[in-house]
């Protein structure tokens, strides 16, 4: 059996996509027969594949589990970087390259697997795969994530997030020179009609998307931004500065690997066409404690990989 609620990050997907990607266990099409079936019901009432979730949304009912998430859910003993950890809640920085949460072509090795070896309990709500869970960064984003240990932790931080209170902030190095010293966007962002991967935006429709940016560094070539996110869409940093033509360095979905060929300075050129991941890291994170009712404020440095990239920009902005 399942018991699901529809976070807002969720929301506007397909219901059989949500159901795949959430149980993690089942497929697509598993997934769809049992709605057609009227074994999956949506805030109490059968509905359809095509349906798309809203936030809040209950969704009940049972799936053929080919694995079970007892048998997913196995604690590893992966490398953790924490930062911060209490009764009420674990703060890691997360290295780029894993996985937050299990779920499609990834049953093992994810950041929950290693909190399960860490931790002695985790928030049981959620979706059967993420306990605990209440925010993600993409897996080649680096930096800070909060997780809920108790139950009292997890519905006080799914409040903040909804309600706005919970500060992220973000380094991102991107292709060009920024013409302004900061600015807004403030735009959609919808899942893209052809690609359902990516995100796309949208200046009509879509889920409101704001973010802010103040340039920290220009390079010849690149700029570093500091970014502030008042909302938590899906890919929204990438999103946003794919469509304003400074897709992120080294994002293979949204346009920053294309750009590799185009790096003048031939030393440049190799080193980021070398990186393994996008240039995003999450560096700065708030919230009121769940028990305390304290502001935590938390920082990560940046990953050597960003900060070796730095430096070497920085030396041909001198030279």
């Amino acid at each position: 059996m399942i018991n699901l609620v529809v976070s807002e990050t969720d929301a506007d997907t397909r219901l059989d996509v949500f159901l795949a990607k959430q149980a993690g266990f089942v497929s697509r099409e598993e997934a769809k027969k049992a709605i057609k079936e009227g074994r999956i019901l949506v805030n109490q009432r059968p509905s359809k594949p095509s349906y798309q979730v809203k936030d809040g949304d209950v969704i009940t009912g049972s799936l053929p589990e080919r694995i079970s998430p007892e048998e997913i859910l196995k604690p590893e003993q992966i490398p953790l970087d924490i930062v911060y950890e209490d009764k009420s809640v674990i703060v890691v920085n997360k290295q780029a390259g894993l996985v937050v949460h299990p779920g499609a072509r990834n049953y093992s090795g994810t950041m929950v697997h290693a909190l399960l070896y860490h931790c002695e309990t985790l928030a049981p709500q959620g979706s059967p795969l993420r306990p605990g869970i209440v925010h993600r960064l993409d897996k080649e984003t680096s930096g800070l994530l909060v997780v809920a240990k108790t139950a009292e932790a997890y519905s006080s931080l799914i409040e903040q997030f909804k309600s706005g209170t919970v500060e992220k902030r973000y380094y991102a190095l991107v292709y060009g020179r920024m013409k302004e010293n900061s600015g807004t966007l403030e735009t959609g962002i919808q899942r893209h009609p052809k690609d359902r991967k990516k995100m796309a935006v949208t200046l009509e429709g879509g889920k409101r998307a704001v973010t802010e940016w103040m340039v920290e560094t220009w390079f010849k070539e690149f700029t570093l931004l500091k970014i502030v996110i008042k909302t938590g869409r899906t890919h929204q940093i990438r999103a946003h500065f794919s469509y304003l033509g400074h897709p992120v360095v080294g994002d293979s979905t949204y346009g920053g690997k294309k750009r590799v060929k185009t790096i003048l300075d031939p030393e440049v050129r190799s080193k980021v066409a070398k990186l393994g991941r996008h240039l995003l890291h999450s560096f700065f994170l708030g919230f009121k404690h769940p028990g305390t009712g304290e502001r935590v404020s938390l920082t990560s440095p940046l990953p050597e990989d960003f900060r070796g990239l730095l430096d070497l920009l920085s030396k041909k902005n001198n030279s």
